[in-house]
C-alpha cells in the first residue's frame, strides 16, 4: 500500500512539474508577443501551484515592468533576488525599475563593520551559506581521514593544513548561515503598491500625516496593529500605512 502511495505521489508530482513547465513556456511565448498581462497571469498559476523560482519571479518582474507598473516590477524583481543574490541580470533591471520610482529615499550612514557584512552576507543567500557549510564539513571529514591515514610527515602536515583550513571556513560558513536566517526572519521588508499613499503617525485614518510615498518604495515593517503596520525607511522615518497598501517580500 505504501509502494502504491509512493508511486501516485511521484506521478502527481511529475504532472504537477510538466504543468508548470508548460505554463511557464506559455508564458514566454506571450511575453515575446507583447502580450504581457496575459504572460504575467500565466506565470502567476505556477506560483498559485506553490513553485517558485528566481527566473519566474524576474520574468514577472519584466511583464509588470513593460506594463509600467513600477511597484509590482520591484516587488518581483526583489523575490529573485532573494533566491539568486549574485545574479547580474536581476541586479540591473532592479536598478532600472527603481529609477523608475517616485521616492527617492537617502540611507543613513552605515559603518565599517555593516558595510562589510552586508557585502559579505549578500554572497549568498541562507540556503546558499548553508549548502557551503555542508560542503566544507565534507571536506573536512575527507581531509582529516586522508591525514590520518597518510604516510610521510610533509604529506601529513599538508592534510592537516588543509583539514584546518577547511574547519575554518566551516565555521565561517555556519556562521553567515545563522545571521543571514535570522536577518531572512527578522527583517520584514515590503514594497509599496498603491501610486500614492500618505503614512500616519497613528494606526487611524483621522491621525496626522507624517510624510507621503509612492508606488514601489521599499519598506520594512516594525510593528502590526490590526489592519495596519508600522513602517520605517532607510532614512530613519517611520510611520503607519494600511495593510492593503503595501506586500510583504
Amino acid at each position: 500500500m505504501k509502494k502504491l502511495l509512493y508511486i501516485l505521489l511521484f506521478f502527481v508530482s511529475c504532472i504537477g512539474f510538466a504543468q508548470n513547465e508548460n505554463l511557464f513556456n506559455q508564458g514566454k511565448e506571450l511575453y515575446k508577443n507583447g502580450k504581457y498581462q496575459q504572460a504575467i497571469n500565466s506565470w502567476k498559476k505556477i506560483l498559485d501551484n506553490g513553485e517558485h523560482s528566481a527566473p519566474l519571479y524576474f520574468n514577472l518582474g519584466n511583464a509588470a515592468y513593460k506594463l509600467n507598473k513600477i511597484g509590482p516590477s520591484i516587488y518581483y524583481y526583489e523575490k529573485a533576488l532573494q533566491l539568486a543574490p549574485n545574479d547580474s541580470d536581476i541586479k540591473n533591471n532592479l536598478a532600472f525599475a527603481q529609477n523608475a520610482k517616485i521616492d527617492s529615499i537617502e540611507p543613513l550612514p552605515k559603518t565599517v563593520f555593516s558595510k562589510w557584512y552586508a557585502s559579505i552576507a549578500n554572497l549568498f543567500s541562507f540556503n546558499g551559506w548553508a549548502v557551503l557549510a555542508v560542503s566544507f564539513s565534507i571536506a573536512l571529514v575527507v581531509l582529516f581521514l586522508l591525514y590520518y591515514f597518510a604516510v610521510g610527515e610533509r604529506r601529513k602536515r599538508l592534510l592537516f593544513s588543509g583539514a584546518t583550513l577547511a574547519g575554518i571556513f566551516l565555521i565561517a560558513a555556519l556562521s553567515m548561515a545563522f545571521l543571514t536566517f535570522n536577518d531572512y526572519t527578522n527583517q520584514q521588508s515590503a514594497i509599496i503598491f498603491a501610486s500614492e499613499i500618505e503614512i500616519k503617525t497613528e494606526p487611524t485614518l483621522g491621525s496626522n500625516v507624517a510624510f507621503v510615498l509612492h508606488e514601489g518604495t521599499k519598506v520594512e515593517i516594525e510593528a502590526q496593529d490590526g489592519n495596519w503596520y508600522k513602517i520605517s525607511l532607510a532614512d530613519g522615518k517611520d510611520g503607519w500605512i494600511p495593510a492593503t497598501e503595501l506586500k510583504q517580500l
